[in-house]
């Protein structure tokens, strides 16, 4: 069956994918995840589904289950056309004095949002967005070009309803090229918010979206960064580290069974539970996985449900 994935492939030959400091893992091997530490991230899994409805939808709360999910959360900003704009959103969740920021991602069902994933050339940072960022931190242009449509407006409003709440806590979410777009974000958030704000991101089903350094810096700067891959899904391992590119800490993976290990920090292929070991190439991956469940949640349009 035809896919818009299909223009995955040509970076699939190059397949050959750690989690937070709290878990103070090792280089050595994974840390299984008690239910109630997976069950910590289902809020998230819900406003990441959030992102792929409507912009009317979400500004009335009113995006099926996933809304439902977040009685308290109060969105204030809902934008984008889900075509050359990714769908966004940014809001203020009470129940963790926090501000939170969404994005939609890549799906079959939106192939323009397939396309922004093609482009694979590196380039530097917008020094304007990410200012006093190393020399040799480089980006994937075609998230690093999107992000820039939205990234000044967004802060604007993060920076707005942080004054009007007196909070210093910032989350970022998305999947797919909505992951890739959060985690923009995060480094964003960090270099052009007040010191002392804590900025968490937390993203699924997530490409790699920068080099070595990229990832280096990304992780001296962000310490609550945590990225949730699923089974053989195998977005999380393109584009290639043959080609240069590199994932920051923070994996969590989802095995077969549904459980759930903490991933150590090396991006590389050496941990079985892990992304780079369970999809060592494409003939051991599975596209629907990318859609989920993350903890019994499926992330997609489609499952943006009334």
């Amino acid at each position: 069956m035809w896919s818009p994935f299909h223009h995955l492939l040509p970076l699939a030959a190059s397949f050959v994918g750690d989690f937070q400091q709290t878990f103070n893992i090792s280089r050595g091997g994974t840390t299984p995840l008690t239910s109630n530490q997976f069950a910590e991230f289902i809020p998230y899994t819900q406003f990441a589904r959030a992102a792929y409805c409507a912009s009317n939808k979400i500004a009335e709360w009113q995006c099926g289950g996933a809304c439902r999910a977040l009685p308290g959360f109060v969105p204030t900003l809902a934008d984008g056309d889900g075509d050359d704009i990714q769908y966004f959103y940014v809001g203020f969740w009470p129940d963790q004095s926090a501000v939170v920021v969404a994005h939609q991602g890549t799906d079959p069902l939106h192939f323009m949002s397939v396309l922004t994933d093609l482009e694979v050339n590196f380039m530097i940072p917008d020094s304007s967005l990410f200012p006093n960022v190393p020399s040799d931190v480089q980006v994937h242009s075609g998230f690093a070009n999107e992000h820039k449509k939205t990234a000044p407006k967004i802060l604007a409003e993060v920076k707005r309803l942080m004054a009007e709440h007196s909070v210093t806590k910032v989350i970022l979410t998305g999947h797919s090229l909505g992951g890739a777009l959060a985690e923009l974000d995060a480094l964003f958030m960090k270099l052009n918010l007040p010191a002392g704000t804590t900025v968490r991101g937390v993203t699924f089903g997530t490409p790699r979206i920068g080099n070595a350094a990229w990832a280096a810096f990304f992780d001296s700067q962000i310490s609550e960064f945590t990225r949730m891959n699923n089974k053989r899904d195998p977005v999380p391992t393109v584009p290639g580290r043959l080609l240069g590119f590199r994932h920051p800490d923070g994996e969590i993976h989802i095995e077969p069974n549904g459980n759930a290990v903490a991933c150590p920090g090396a991006d590389d292929d050496m941990d079985p539970p892990c992304s780079d070991r369970m999809v060592p190439n494409l003939l051991h991956s599975s596209i629907l996985d990318h859609l989920g469940p993350y903890h019994g949640v499926f992330i997609g349009t489609i499952f943006c449900t009334p």
